[in-house]
């Protein structure tokens, strides 16, 4: 693929409508988040992420030319629900999507855009099944999490090969699969988990399992479950002396994670994609969004590169139907926040995948070796 050199996306517009263009044609994208529901935080971090890059291209030209619109609808990262939210865009003629958040939701909707040539672009679903099947027209910027069990078993081998391992699931399709996944892994390596938990978050619940846990001598807790989840388990553990090295994964990369486990939240190691805010292909996007008194964390980021993808493909392409920006994404390269990227046969980003980091005072940063 050849790398080709767009015009960067670079600071939030000044004194710019949200979407408003005086030009009669302009371009709906439609944006899937959950903005009810357990994972409001992560689609709140996308959806800021979405605005702000189509307020910068808007304001150098929008996309081929025409303004962009925003049609916004509320998934609930539920899967019902997001094949309502599919079949509106597909009803409302919208061919480009920036969604889902949730991967349970994005499955169910790929379903609708690839039978209708939609184009649906994720900036947080980690399910390797959503682009293994090789739908053309469905892609990612954010990690798999075939990718993210990997690493996490080889930081559980390589720091605590000698410790009482757990891995605790709640049921829930990504703790599910994360779990299993990491299991998989960690006993390919040749270690074996002390406990293998599922539960059903609660107050209760939460504090049988940290009771459990602690009788057993568990010195290391894998869990990846939400940020509301974790946090409570976290803190509800704290509060009964069982205080072991707990690990999560993406699902908590929000500050909702470390205002509801409190001091607790203090050493947690965490897997999640490398952070394009602290990158040089960021620099400017970060400091627009610090102006404006935000931290650009978590999912911000790549809320911003997904729509940023579309817009430098078809700007590239100068076509605004999904079939031939599906089809200039997989062929060429762009620079965006994430860097100089691609995207697979499957619709898989070529970015740098997950990396470890450890969650202090509030925020997180790269745990290092």
């Amino acid at each position: 693929m050849k790398i080709r050199r767009v015009a960067p996306l670079l600071g939030l517009a000044v004194g710019v409508s949200a979407l408003a263009c005086p030009a009669a044609a302009e371009i709906t994208i439609g944006v899937a988040v959950p903005r009810s529901g357990a994972y409001v935080a992560v689609g709140e971090q996308v959806l800021r992420g979405v605005e702000a890059a189509a307020r910068d291209a808007n304001a150098h030209g929008g996309l081929d030319g025409e303004p962009i619109t925003l049609d916004v609808q509320d998934d609930a990262c539920d899967s019902n629900k997001a094949t309502a939210v599919a079949n509106h865009f597909v009803q409302s003629k919208v061919g480009l999507v920036v969604g889902h958040v949730c991967s349970n939701a994005s499955m169910a909707a790929s379903e609708v855009y690839a039978a209708n040539g939609a184009l649906m672009i994720t900036a947080a679903s980690v399910a390797a099944r959503l682009t293994d099947r090789g739908l053309p027209t469905i892609f990612r910027v954010c990690g798999r999490d075939d990718d993210q069990a990997r690493l996490s078993a080889t930081v559980l081998a390589e720091r605590f090969r000698d410790r009482k391992i757990a891995l605790i699931q709640d049921l829930t399709p990504a703790s599910r699969t994360l779990a299993a996944a990491t299991k998989d892994n960690l006993n390919r390596i040749g270690i074996n988990e002390a406990m293998s938990v599922a539960f059903s978050p609660s107050d209760a619940d939460d504090a049988a399992l940290a009771d459990r846990l602690k009788a057993a001598g568990i010195d290391v807790v894998y869990y990846g479950g939400d940020a509301t989840e974790m946090g409570r388990l976290v803190r509800i553990s704290a509060e009964r002396g069982f205080k072991p090295q707990w690990f999560g994964t993406s699902a908590i990369a929000t500050q909702d994670f470390a205002k509801i486990a409190g001091p607790a939240s203090n050493g947690v190691l965490m897997t999640f994609y490398l952070d394009p805010s602290r990158q040089p292909a960021a620099a400017s996007v970060v400091q627009a969004f610090k102006a404006e008194g935000v931290d650009p964390t978590g999912s911000t980021i790549y809320g911003y590169a997904a729509l940023q993808a579309l817009v430098a493909a078809g700007n590239f392409a100068h076509a605004g139907d999904p079939k031939t920006i599906a089809a200039t994404l997989h062929r060429e390269r762009f620079d965006l926040v994430l860097g100089s990227v691609g995207f697979d046969a499957k619709g898989d980003v070529t970015a740098q995948g997950y990396v470890l980091y450890v969650w202090k005072d509030g925020a997180f940063t790269p745990a290092g070796k």
